[in-house]
């Protein structure tokens, strides 16, 4: 499911697992839950990123190619 959620989805839940954090509205049992959550959004986010920029520079040295 994690695959399908769209970078901006991913952002947008991650903006929001911090702004429960600092204004310190989870309590301590759904603190470990979020971060964990956090961290799986992080790596969605980066991943994403990594393979749009190696897809960016194909295309750049494709067309530098032409």
């Amino acid at each position: 499911m994690e695959n399908a959620m769209k970078y901006e989805e991913a952002l947008k839940e991650l903006e929001q697992i911090v702004r429960q954090m600092e204004n310190n509205e989870l309590d301590i049992d759904q603190m470990g839950d979020r971060l964990k959550r956090a961290q799986q959004l992080i790596r969605l986010c980066k991943d994403r990123l990594t393979k749009t920029d190696e897809e960016i520079k194909t295309i750049l040295a494709q067309d530098g190619n032409a």
